[in-house]
């Protein structure tokens, strides 16, 4: 009872803090850490106070549920599930993503050929609208609307307060199978096999993603909740996680660890900031060996711009950012991971097969506006994360024109935590914007909250 008191004083706090914004004014959390790439102009507004809506409220075991308040970090919502033997239907990969983040931004992970993604297991959810009242929104009932467009709205409707949502079993370990493919034709051919039978050569599939090092060496990892494990792997020291695809045809890790493993070198990325050479790994503080660490250096570096005058000291072109999560179809994906190889060229890339989250009874997925997937069908999402040269003559933003075209062309969407450079049309086009303006007119009538298209493309 006395953590319902306490989430019910946050909202009262929230609400109260969404009052004192002025209007007209822009609103935004106040958020410690962020998972975002779209710089943002800034604004002398005060901030919505969510300093009491990061904790989990309860697990279910029985009913294998949990009711987690909005800013409930996916670190802390796993340290509360798992002594339970459960964790989420779909865990992202980096632990200071939060709940309602990633339901309302989307999130993924290697569970989501089967659970899809992490709003398809949202049974209800407590929203702060735009009007400034607090509704639970369902997938029935009077806010049902509110509930199908919430996910990837980014904000522009709401925020969620408490979210309650399923759990699943999950082992103290997780076996894994790297599995090598030199053609990437027999890579999609084997995605498509496990998601049909759930199994690979006979052995039951609970999660799959890979790797991507080259169009002729790819990987796909394809892992076993087990309660029965071999000697774990630890990757949290010196040996670093993406490289054991090479080197390691089985795995094992505990359940806490595999659901972390991408994190303490931010998938490959820490190699930016040299905490991949030995001796750095050795002197760099383990507790500083995570994604928001990595995250904040990258934001004091788009702050003060160092390597970026380091490099036209030393007379190199400007570089431009290529963050993205893609989701092509999975007839698409060799095609797609050829032309990237091509034209961009940067790797390595990560692959994460999804779709849409089947019933457990009769009829088909559901299908969520804002995100438009279609039911029964298998996607695989694509991550880049770097920067490539500006070419002679090309313009900032050009490379990843060339990717959103190139997304579209073959039927495929892309996440909007980066950034974006659609026309509106397309924009509205592709991420549901006659059903979103028909909700945000009825959940925040006043238009004070920061549309999806300001949020996403014009950067505010």
């Amino acid at each position: 009872m006395r953590a319902q008191r306490d989430h019910e004083l946050a909202v009262d706090a929230l609400r109260r803090s969404y009052a004192a914004v002025p209007p007209g004014h822009p609103v935004r959390l106040a958020k410690r850490t962020s998972n975002l790439f779209r710089p943002r102009s800034a604004t002398g507004t005060p901030e919505l106070d969510v300093s009491g809506l990061g904790g989990v409220l309860s697990v279910d075991p029985v009913a294998r549920t949990a009711d987690v308040q909005g800013m409930c970090t996916y670190e802390d919502l796993v340290d509360a599930t798992l002594p339970h033997g459960l964790m989420p239907l779909v865990v992202p990969q980096l632990r200071t993503i939060t709940l309602g983040g990633a339901v309302t931004g989307l999130g993924i992970e290697s569970t989501s050929f089967r659970n899809g993604l992490p709003h398809e297991s949202v049974l209800e959810l407590d929203v702060l609208t735009g009007a400034g009242e607090v509704v639970t929104a369902g997938p029935d009932g009077p806010h049902a609307d509110l509930f199908a467009a919430f996910p990837n709205s980014l904000g522009s409707l709401g925020y969620a307060t408490r979210l309650r949502i399923e759990l699943q079993p999950v082992g103290r370990a997780v076996a894994l199978r790297n599995v090598r493919f030199t053609r990437l034709t027999e890579l999609t051919d084997a995605i498509a096999d496990v998601v049909a039978k759930g199994e690979w050569e006979g052995r039951p599939v609970d999660a799959m993603d890979g790797v991507v090092f080259s169009p002729g060496e790819s990987y796909l990892v394809l892992g076993s909740f087990t309660d029965e494990p071999e000697r774990l792997s630890d990757y949290t020291g010196q040996d670093i996680y993406y490289r054991s695809l090479r080197r390691r045809v089985r795995d094992t890790l505990s359940g806490h660890d595999y659901l972390w493993r991408w994190d303490t070198d931010w998938f490959w990325c820490s190699a930016a900031f040299g905490v991949q050479h030995p001796v750095v790994r050795r002197l760099w503080p383990a507790r500083w060996r995570r994604s928001d660490v990595y995250h904040r250096l990258v934001r004091l570096e788009h702050r003060h711009q160092v390597a970026a005058r380091v490099d036209r000291w030393r007379g190199r072109p400007a570089r431009e950012r290529v963050v993205q999560d893609v989701e092509i179809p999975l007839d698409g994906t060799a095609e797609f991971l050829r032309w990237f190889d091509r034209e961009v060229g940067m790797t390595p890339v990560w692959l994460c097969p999804l779709r849409l989250r089947e019933p457990a009874g009769p009829g088909s997925a559901r299908a969520w506006p804002l995100y438009p997937l279609h039911p029964g069908r298998t996607y695989v999402n694509i991550g880049f994360w770097g920067s490539v040269p500006i070419a002679a003559g090309a313009a900032d933003g050009d490379v990843n024109r060339s990717i959103e075209r190139a997304v579209s062309e073959l039927g495929g969407h892309k996440s909007l935590y980066s950034d974006a450079y659609y026309d509106r049309a397309a924009f509205d086009r592709l991420y549901g914007g006659e059903t979103w303006r028909a909700v945000k007119d009825r959940y925040d009538p006043d238009h004070r909250l920061t549309g999806l298209y300001e949020k996403a493309v014009a950067r505010r």
